[in-house]
């Protein structure tokens, strides 16, 4: 866990179409993004919202995180209420956020996990060894 923890007060910017009176209602709306944003570090860690035609038939939402050492995260929604394209969006960069953390956990990565029966210790050998083979 981290030192300086990222929230979604710490990290978020407002982008075009949203005012910064807008900005505690957004924050509350997107209060459970914290507990996966908490894993990573708020000063290596970026949000940006933004709306295109706010309030009407096109209106869409586009919510950008970027993390070091990750790719850049992207979802959007198109729904014509805005409380429900926020959630929407929120709700989508939750599971994207899911999906970049579980893929670069060593269980679920062959060439970052090492595979030695619990009690022992693998030597630099055949750690070595074991690298060589996947390849």
């Amino acid at each position: 866990m981290s030192e300086n923890p990222a929230t979604v007060a710490k990290c978020l910017r407002l982008g075009a179409g949203f005012a910064q009176a807008d900005w505690d209602w957004i924050v509350a709306q997107f209060a459970t993004l914290d507990a996966r944003l908490a894993t990573f570090d708020a000063d290596s860690t970026e949000l940006e919202l933004s709306v295109k035609d706010r309030e009407s038939r096109g209106q869409r939402v586009t919510l950008e995180c970027w993390i070091a050492g990750r790719q850049k995260i992207v979802t959007t929604s198109a729904e014509e209420d805005l409380r429900a394209a926020l959630h929407d969006a929120r709700d989508d960069m939750r599971r994207k956020l899911n999906d970049s953390k579980t893929r670069q956990e060593p269980r679920n990565n062959k060439h970052l996990r090492v595979t030695t029966p619990p009690g022992e210790s693998a030597s630099v050998e055949e750690l070595a060894a074991a690298t060589t083979d996947e390849r």
